[in-house]
């Protein structure tokens, strides 16, 4: 019986916006402090319906390859049995994503 692909979700923050994506693989770069993500899955596109927040996300990452995301900004990664729907949501104000403070804060 041949062993089924894994596939994961990926929760990171760009630009005060939380990206959930599914992809097939997630490795550490070569790149230091860099994640790497391949294979990325979305919906099928003879679907009658368009949800626009994967559309989006389709488009934005249309011909690329691999995408290098600062580990930093990784909320959560889960492998799960099947893909979800990706999308893009605000992350201000949500009480369960917080963003890593890029600076320390000042002594006084």
């Amino acid at each position: 019986m041949k062993k089924q692909e894994s596939i994961y979700c990926v929760r990171f923050i760009n630009q005060d916006k939380l990206y959930e994506i599914y992809c097939q693989h997630v490795y550490p770069s070569d790149m230091f402090g860099f994640l790497e993500l391949e294979g990325f899955i979305f919906g099928e596109r003879s679907q009658v319906l368009v949800d626009p927040g994967e559309e989006r996300l389709a488009k934005e990452f249309s011909g690329v390859k691999r995408s290098f995301v600062p580990m930093h900004a990784v909320v959560r990664i889960d492998e799960v049995e099947k893909e979800g729907t990706p999308k893009i949501s605000d992350s201000k104000g949500s009480a369960t994503v917080t963003a890593f403070p890029a600076t320390p804060p000042k002594k006084s």
